[in-house]
Order: structure tokens, then C-alpha cells, then sequence
């Protein structure tokens, strides 16, 4: 049986989320059996629109015959929380994690906020969190007086003490997307991208490595990199 502390992490490039969602559940079975090592999936999506549990049908603001005219899904998830956005420029990170013994979903979130901002600090943006609300922000700039903007979203999934889904960071994502939705429900806070606080394209591979350190950092884990094939291949020969 693989060690608790063990987690394993690959980079997987751009993944259809549909895909990503299978890779997930296939990895969260086993890890709950016992087969598999926690494992941690930094990926990023073709655009999509993804509508957790609480979504509300007025949160997006277009059509979705007319999104996906445009190329860009919509599909509902089982994940935690509301209306958002996935699409290039963004980090996208997927725990599949045996909380039994680690703790529950509230230490949980609150310790995938924590990474975050870490990792952001690493990356020389300072970030905090908003009382009563999930996610982390960073100050927007170019905006007086300077206002609290959303750079990260977190939404998670337990079942059978196995989380699943994660968190996406904007790094050098287009914000215009944004623009066609409310997103996670706030309508009074705008998002923005790590690219956007700091005036400059930023290195995705940097924040991937901090991102990976961070997370072992705060889950008390030890992270061995694995190969993208490694994971996908496992899964193809047991499917």
C-alpha cells in the first residue's frame, strides 16, 4: 500500500476537461482502494465553462448555443461552488488526495488557499484571502483607488474521503472571457491574471514549480515528478 505522505505529480499539457474529469475519477478510485499514491495534475483546458453545484442559470450571461459557436464549452461538474472559467494561459491543478487521516474539507480548502498564495508570493505578488469568500486575490492594478480582484479559484469534491477537482490560477490567462459570466457568483469583485498584477508575461513553468513545492509544503508531502504517460498509459491499460 503506497504511504500517505507519498504524491506523485504530472503535467499533463492541455486536456479536454471531460478527459481530465476521467483521469481524475479513475486515479481517486484507486488511491481510495489503496493502489495508487496521492497524485497531483497540473494541467490546463481548452476554454470552458464549468458550472459547480450552487451555479445559478443567470450567472452566464451568453447563450451557451452561442459560447460554444465560439468554441468555448459549457458543461456541469460535480465540483463545489459556482460559475468559471478554464482556458489557456491558466494553471489548473487537480489534488486526488486520501483526506481520511489528513482532516476534512474546511482545513482542506483552507490549506489549498494557503498555497496559492504562497506561490504567488514566490512569483512576487502579494495575496490574500477575503473573509466569507473562497479563492484568493491580489490587488488589481491601474485602478484607483486600487480594488481586490480574484486571480485564483478553488473548487473541490470529497467522496469516500478522496478530494478531487482543485483550483485554477490565472497566470497568463485572457480575461475577456470572464466578461461572459459571473464568476463564482461575485458580481461586485473583478478577476484578474498574475500577468496582469505584474505588467509582464509570466514564466508558466516557474509557477508550476512553485505550485508543486508549496502543495507538498502544506500538505506535508512528499512530491516525486512523474511523467504524463505514466499516469494516462496506467489508466488506459486498466480501462
Amino acid at each position: 500500500m503506497p504511504s500517505q505522505s507519498n504524491c506523485r505529480v504530472a503535467h499533463l499539457g492541455t486536456v479536454d476537461y471531460a478527459r481530465a474529469l476521467e483521469i481524475q475519477l479513475s486515479i481517486a478510485e484507486q488511491v481510495r482502494q489503496g493502489e495508487r499514491p496521492n497524485t497531483l495534475l497540473l494541467l490546463e483546458h481548452p476554454p470552458v465553462y464549468t458550472l459547480g453545484r450552487l451555479s445559478k442559470p443567470e450567472h452566464l450571461l451568453v447563450d451557451q448555443a452561442e459560447l460554444e459557436a465560439r468554441g468555448i464549452s459549457v458543461t456541469e461538474t460535480g465540483r463545489g461552488g459556482q460559475v468559471t472559467f478554464h482556458g489557456p494561459g491558466q494553471l489548473v491543478a487537480y489534488p486526488v488526495v486520501d483526506l481520511r487521516e489528513w482532516g476534512g474539507p474546511v482545513k482542506y480548502v483552507r490549506t489549498l488557499e494557503q498555497v496559492i498564495v504562497n506561490t504567488l508570493n514566490d512569483l512576487e505578488i502579494q495575496a490574500h484571502l477575503v473573509d466569507g469568500l473562497t479563492g484568493v486575490w491580489a490587488r488589481k492594478p491601474s485602478i484607483e483607488p486600487k480594488i481586490e480582484a480574484k486571480i485564483a479559484a478553488i473548487g473541490v469534491k470529497i467522496s469516500g474521503g478522496v478530494a478531487f477537482h482543485g483550483l485554477a490560477v490565472n497566470v497568463n490567462t485572457d480575461l475577456s472571457y470572464y466578461e461572459n459570466i459571473i464568476p463564482c457568483g461575485i458580481e461586485d469583485k473583478p478577476v484578474t491574471s498574475m500577468a496582469q498584477v505584474l505588467g509582464r508575461t509570466v514564466d508558466e513553468e516557474a509557477v508550476r514549480y512553485s505550485l508543486t513545492y508549496q502543495f507538498g509544503r502544506s500538505m506535508g508531502f512528499s512530491m516525486t515528478e512523474v511523467t504524463a504517460e505514466s499516469v494516462t498509459d496506467s489508466l488506459a491499460m486498466m480501462g
